[in-house]
């Protein structure tokens, strides 16, 4: 079975190919995919569309900075090639994700792709 971190590696891999099935494959059935600047994908299914959506509306490429290791968990510092910087929790049980949590400046990637700037006031 995958450690948390090699989980990680290989979301990475994935995510740098846009591999929307080999990285749903990592995850759990009922998993929860939380980026903070949006609403969470919860269920494969809602993950799985995410993936596809954001693939076809960016070219985003993760340079791994640090990925760190502790119990069920793996964290993932990480860069992109226009400089924006983030980072992911990723909780891992018997070697597919359960939950994950990311941090990025969302304002700065839409900027950066030429993405329309979307005001969501609560």
């Amino acid at each position: 079975m995958l450690r948390p971190k090699e989980v990680v590696c290989k979301w990475v891999d994935a995510f740098n190919n846009h591999d929307v099935e080999e990285i749903t494959s990592l995850y759990h059935e009922d998993a929860t995919n939380h980026q903070v600047t949006n609403e969470p994908a919860v269920g494969i299914e809602a993950i799985r569309a995410m993936f596809t959506n954001e693939f076809a509306s960016a070219d985003m490429t993760c340079i791994v900075e640090h990925i760190f290791e502790d119990g069920q968990w793996a964290i993932l510092e990480w860069k992109d090639p226009l400089g924006l910087r983030g980072c992911g929790f990723f909780h891992v049980v018997n070697g597919k994700i359960l939950f994950q949590r990311g941090y990025w400046d969302k304002l700065s990637f839409l900027k950066e792709h030429n993405l329309p700037i979307e005001w969501n006031p609560v």
